[in-house]
């Protein structure tokens, strides 16, 4: 799980910008031992049959650095990846919808991604487009009426603007109830990730909530290698 690739600022979201430099040494690690990359939609498709190393680059909110840093990296590689993309994402300040003290405005300046630079990027056939809903909003604090509009509206949009089918689905914040799983279930997505650190055998997993390796841009190199065998930077003995 990604947000933004660019170099580090002294603002409050230090954690959501990984590096351009260290973004590569991660991909870079991943191609050159023995990784399959996968974008969310091809994982669950083959998830019966699945090489042992598999894994689905994921990129939350839809940041232009997505990409002007990352995506000529994961060009280089022949890495796939998902865009989690909100749909009404210019202009738009979602960070306090999680916690009030939180609206900086910091999130909101952050450049986002133009349809234009989506398309683009689909057209490498490396890029899946999901849906991280309308307005980012707190899905568990709406009325059934907006989740649906959130959810299901912003499926249509993405589906209407780039001519794509958009199976895949990501909570914003990680945070959604029960009702949330059963609409983005009914809504004909074929998958959903949470933010909860960890490794989903997705065999196994409920597909509707599925754990992400948070990549931070607070990690350096050696927890990042550590995140790929155990989902998280330290493990409890």
């Amino acid at each position: 799980m990604y947000h933004m690739v660019k170099p580090h600022t002294s603002g409050k979201f230090r954690g959501l910008r990984v590096s351009p430099d260290m973004f590569e040494k991660q991909i870079s690690y991943l191609a050159n031992n023995g990784w399959h990359f996968f974008t969310m939609s091809e994982l669950i498709i083959q998830k019966d049959n699945l090489p042992n190393k598999s894994v689905a680059i994921t990129f939350d909110d839809g940041y232009e650095d997505n990409y002007t840093n990352a995506f000529g990296i994961l060009k280089k590689y022949n890495a796939k990846a998902t865009i989690y993309l909100v749909v009404d994402r210019f202009d738009r300040e979602w960070s306090s919808k999680r916690k009030a003290k939180n609206s900086s405005g910091e999130l909101k300046n952050e450049p986002k991604l133009t349809n234009e630079q989506i398309k683009q990027m689909l057209q490498s056939n490396l890029i899946e487009i999901g849906s991280h809903t309308l307005t980012h909003d707190n899905l568990p604090t709406l009325d059934t009426e907006s989740k649906k509009q959130e959810i299901q509206e912003s499926k249509k949009a993405i589906e209407d603007e780039f001519g794509i089918e958009c199976n895949s689905f990501c909570y914003p914040f990680g945070l959604y109830d029960n009702q949330d799983i059963q609409l983005v279930q009914q809504s004909g997505y074929s998958s959903a990730t949470t933010t909860k650190a960890g490794i989903s055998d997705i065999t196994k997993a409920n597909l509707f909530e599925l754990d992400r390796i948070t990549v931070s841009g607070k990690d350096n190199f050696l927890a990042f290698v550590l995140k790929l065998r155990h989902g998280k930077r330290g493990v409890r003995k």
